[in-house]
């Protein structure tokens, strides 16, 4: 598994985003890559700033190197841009949809409630956060978990954001449950990338 140990909030200013609500205060207040020498950091290569991105996208999914270069093959093979059916691709992953909901907090979050046996999908028990969840399918949180507290505070909106629902969802937060309508398109993905830089760096 893809667990990360570097504190989330160091991650988030040297990627340049904010990986958790929590981060999001500090990276404010230290926009720039953490150390003693962050502030002057610059990226001085074509490569490092490809590098940069690919490592952006993963971190936003929290997903391993292999996951991702397994996305980018499935992705090469899908008609139109690499790029926008690559976040298409990991945005259909049942971690980062369970996040999209408002039934998790964060993706670190998504991935421990999925891996935990909590979540089924058309009635059945999936435990893989990298399950790809298709368009009519029904994701809700089993009944035996429903009385957690995580799930209580998700029932009554706690971790909704400013943000809107994505329109490719259609989200029951007090049933714990969603539909995902249709494919996303790139434009309604809440995810910070440029993607083309990303498919430069795989194509080298």
């Amino acid at each position: 598994m893809p667990n990360q140990s570097r504190p989330k909030v160091k991650k988030s200013r040297a990627l340049g985003i904010a990986l958790t609500p929590k981060a999001v205060k500090y990276f404010e207040a230290r926009p720039y890559p953490p150390g003693e020498h962050g502030r002057g950091r610059k990226q001085n290569s074509d490569y490092k700033v490809r590098l940069l991105e690919k490592q952006r996208l993963r971190a936003q999914y929290d997903i391993s190197e292999r996951q991702m270069a397994r996305a980018y093959d499935r992705a090469r093979k899908a008609e139109g841009k690499t790029g926008e059916a690559l976040v298409v691709e990991l945005e259909r992953r049942l971690d980062a949809l369970v996040l999209r909901s408002g039934i998790a907090r964060t993706i670190y979050q998504a991935r421990q409630m999925v891996v935990h046996g909590h979540i089924e999908v058309n009635g059945g028990k999936v435990d893989k956060p990298s399950f790809r969840v298709r368009p009519d399918d029904v994701v809700m949180v089993r009944e035996r978990s429903r009385e957690k507290v995580p799930f209580q505070v998700a029932r009554e909106g706690g971790y909704d954001t400013d943000g809107e629902t994505p329109r490719y969802l259609q989200v029951n937060l007090k049933a714990l449950a969603f539909r995902l309508d249709r494919d996303p398109q790139r434009k309604e993905i809440p995810v910070i990338c440029d993607e083309q830089l990303v498919v430069e760096y795989y194509a080298r």
